[in-house]
């Protein structure tokens, strides 16, 4: 189904529009209808199936601008979700006028406080800060026509649910509650009778997530070896369209630049992307106009650009899901496409729980040597050559040249002139420009089963979006590598569980606070 197939306003559809998104997920073809009628509505998908527009653009078709107060209030359980659903709110309102704020721990809630009293129609936050700013008489829920509970089943893996029923039970009884989760226990069906007026219950059976047409490696490599690793790969390969998908937007701008100075045709979006320059982006990269797009994950998401053919993961992703999501820009339309993720040596835990959630082996490829590029792209360059001289225009133009030309064959023998001619046209590996990409965080790896930086059962990566102490499970992952050579044979440790250095299984930790991410497994309070 089309969005502009539901009874969305034009300035909603124009904003849809300008995002590039065309066809709804399944979550959201199935919710919006029943949320534009005001009904109740447990939503139960995958993260990343799209969500916050599933929410989120009946929650805007309803805020009435004219009036100064807030409307709507989403609760998230991080500070990460909430700062992108404002974003994509933000963004799907900005033609309607709709003010969005954020709220969430471990940033100046006095900031905070003087962003409410400036005007807001609909405001995110974490529970812990929410309560807070409530408690100050900061944030007034007296007007409130639409509650929205984002990922319930993270918040109560993470011990949200007295606050949240804190909140819920300042919010007027005569509103639209909307519940989205990915998984359903019976906490969260307590939330449904006690919160909800027979909420309409909307389940989207988790799909097959990857696709035979995608063929999955991953390069095993030293941080600092990233890079350059990666552009061999692609002068090897010589991608038709290409994604790179780097964590932060940091990532992403330094890659654009790298990639620029290696000579690859390159741009990248993120979310501080001016929204003109993100369409000429898009729209160049989709009339061939670039070869490369490095993207964030948020970025990325719900574009449909057809002929992509490789999908580089710079970064693993946030959460096992995002990268499900970004091998999707691939292999459709009954086209194969490739996905490589590099992975440096102590995030090669990883590679199981994606492997889990996509029920598919990747298979280790050999990286791409220095030589073995030089000579990828002086085929490269040879065979535009040939498409030249093949070209009658370009031929036309010969005679302009022809008394210089017949200088120079005087002086120069052909295979110096060709020799030259090359040299212009491919890079000297030798003496290829230098390029520095700042290192970033590393993911913490917790083998809980329920997900990877930061994740729970289902979440999205971030610490706690309060001021709280996090607990860690810590432990150590190791991957034997595989045999290095040509593509799919890899050979991994025969029971692929997780040791130490000392062949240990990692044990639990004291507790501590962290600023990273957090992994609950079953059981933790």
């Amino acid at each position: 189904m089309k969005f502009n197939e539901f009874n969305l306003s034009a300035e909603l559809l124009a904003e849809i529009e300008k995002a590039g998104f065309v066809e709804a997920s399944p979550i959201q073809e199935q919710t919006i209808p029943l949320a534009l009628e005001g009904k109740d509505v447990i939503g139960q998908a995958q993260t990343g199936t799209g969500k916050t527009a599933a929410f989120g653009l009946p929650t805007l078709e309803k805020i009435r601008t004219e009036e100064a107060t807030i409307q709507a209030l989403v609760i998230a359980p991080t500070r990460e979700l909430a700062v992108q659903s404002q974003e994509e709110l933000f963004r799907f309102g900005r033609s309607k006028g709709v003010k969005v704020r954020s709220v969430y721990g471990g940033s100046s809630i006095e900031k905070q406080i003087k962003a409410l009293k400036s005007g807001a129609h609909i405001v995110v936050g974490t529970p812990g800060r929410l309560l807070d700013l409530i408690k100050r008489k900061a944030l007034k829920l007296q007007d409130i026509e639409t509650l929205i509970l984002d990922e319930a089943d993270e918040m109560l893996n993470m011990g949200f649910l007295e606050d949240i029923e804190a909140i819920i039970s300042r919010v007027p009884e005569n509103r639209q509650t909307l519940l989205f989760s990915a998984t359903m226990p019976d906490a969260i069906k307590r939330i449904g009778v006690q919160f909800m007026k027979d909420p309409e219950h909307v389940k989207i059976a988790a799909k097959e997530l990857t696709t035979e047409l995608v063929d999955q490696y991953y390069i095993r490599v030293k941080e600092q070896e990233k890079f350059d690793t990666m552009t061999r790969l692609m002068d090897v390969e010589q991608p038709e369209l290409a994604i790179v998908f780097g964590r932060t937007k940091r990532r992403v701008d330094e890659l654009t630049r790298g990639l620029k100075i290696r000579g690859f045709r390159a741009e990248g979006i993120h979310g501080d992307l001016d929204q003109n320059k993100r369409l000429r982006v898009l729209r160049d990269f989709k009339n061939g106009n670039l070869d490369v797009l490095v993207a964030t994950d948020v970025a990325a998401r719900g574009l449909d650009i057809s002929g992509v053919t490789h999908v580089y993961n710079y970064d693993i992703p946030q959460d096992p899901e995002s990268y499900v999501h970004r091998i999707g820009r691939t292999g459709r339309a009954g086209k194969s496409g490739q996905s490589i993720t590099f992975v440096a040596p102590n995030e090669m835990g990883y590679l199981q729980i994606i492997e889990t959630l996509t029920k598919k082996r990747m298979k280790g490829l050999k990286p791409a040597t220095a030589e073995e590029a030089f000579q990828a792209k002086k085929q490269v360059a040879l065979k535009k050559i040939e498409r030249d001289f093949a070209d009658e225009a370009i031929r036309g133009n010969f005679e302009k040249f022809a008394k210089d030309a017949r200088k120079l064959a005087a002086e120069f023998s052909p295979e110096e002139l060709a020799m030259y001619i090359l040299s212009l046209t491919v890079q000297d590996p030798d003496s290829l420009p230098e390029v520095e990409i700042a290192r970033e965080k590393p993911l913490p790896f917790k083998p809980s089963g329920n997900g990877f930086g930061g994740k729970g059962k289902g979440g999205r990566g971030g610490r706690r979006g309060d001021d709280r102490r996090d607990r860690d499970r810590r432990g150590n992952g190791r991957r034997d590598d595989f045999k290095k050579g040509s593509r799919g044979n890899d050979r991994f440790d025969k029971d692929r569980r997780y040791r130490n250095k000392d062949n240990k299984k990692p044990r639990n930790t004291s507790s501590e606070k962290k600023t990273g991410f957090v992994i609950r497994n079953k059981g933790d309070k």
